[in-house]
């Protein structure tokens, strides 16, 4: 049985264990360039999940101009297929305040399907960001 543990995190530490998860997947994984990848950090909340222990994901928030934007969701590939991209999607949306308003999120096209599942609608044509096919896509309330 695995156990999937999901927190906020603001120490350097955690917050290490976060941006090398993230360097893994975007920017090795999935050739994103890096300066694409480090921006918007100390305005962000940060989220690590962790299986038996050891760190597997990580996430983050941020308010923006047009609302509350979900992003940087990555699961080490050791770590896909149990359920951490639902965790950690549970864990961000439980933490946004309680008056967030238009909350969205710019969704590679696999990902599409886990966010369906949270009540998160497609909006307008794909498009692409870090040379990734994505769709823009927002919370209904």
């Amino acid at each position: 049985m695995n156990i999937i543990d999901v927190k906020k995190v603001t120490a350097q530490q955690e917050l290490e264990k976060v941006f090398a998860i993230r360097k893994e997947v975007f920017v090795y994984e999935q050739n994103c360039p890096p300066e694409l990848e480090w921006e918007y950090e100390d305005e962000s909340n940060h989220f690590l999940a962790k299986v038996n222990g050891e760190p597997a994901g990580a996430a983050r928030w941020r308010k923006t101009a047009n609302g509350y934007k979900l992003e940087r969701f990555a699961v080490l590939k050791k770590f896909r297929g149990f359920g951490v991209g639902q965790a950690l999607v549970k864990a961000v949306l439980a933490d946004l305040p309680a008056n967030a308003n238009c909350v969205y999120l710019h969704a590679q096209i696999q990902a599409v399907g886990l966010y369906e599942k949270f009540a998160f609608e497609k909006l307008g044509d794909e498009f692409e960001e870090a040379g990734i096919r994505h769709y823009k896509m927002v919370l209904q309330s």
